[in-house]
């Protein structure tokens, strides 16, 4: 799975989850709110994996989030 995949099934479950939670309308904000989950979710992975070469992974399935 390609970084910009991975990032793209990221996000889209944290918008289901948010979605199912908030019973919201706006889906601007609930595309808001599940980027900042999955750049959460991708930071705590880093930080598990600072000495792992797949380190280069994450980084860029976390510039695919920031850019959706």
């Amino acid at each position: 799975m390609t970084p910009k995949e991975k990032a793209k099934e990221l996000c889209l479950k944290f918008e289901k989850k948010l979605f199912i939670n908030l019973y919201d309308e706006d889906t601007d904000y609930i595309h808001n709110d599940s980027k900042e989950c999955a750049l959460i979710a991708v930071d705590e992975i880093l930080e598990t994996l600072k000495i792992d070469v797949r380190i280069i992974y994450w980084e860029k399935v976390k510039q695919e989030i920031e850019k959706l």
